[in-house]
């Protein structure tokens, strides 16, 4: 399974910085969760949580496995953002969106 990923930059980048900047996010995004095949639903279940229990939900009310998920795709995604933002600050303001 694939995934998309578009990312907004609200900077001055050129077409050639933003696609260097997806591919090192998606690098990094697949690497930290395992494949890019569990991308897509990993993200997906961490935002049905989001959508259920808000942005920062007490351990507690989420099941062990909810909270494994919540916690893994916060890990790759930070680890992303870190490989794509990481030497081009200018676009700080990023936004990625990932598609199934």
């Amino acid at each position: 399974m694939s995934y998309t990923l578009k990312l907004y930059a609200y900077e001055d980048a050129s077409p050639q910085q933003l696609q260097a900047a997806e591919q090192r996010f998606r690098k990094a995004l697949d690497e930290s969760l395992g494949d890019a095949s569990l991308v897509a639903p990993v993200y997906a279940a961490y935002r049905r949580m989001v959508a259920v229990y808000g942005e920062q939900p007490t351990p507690e009310v989420l099941s062990p496995e909810e909270l494994e998920i919540f916690n893994q795709w916060q890990a790759a995604e930070a680890a992303a953002l870190t490989a794509a933002l990481g030497p081009d600050r200018y676009m700080g303001e990023a936004q990625f969106e990932i598609g199934a």
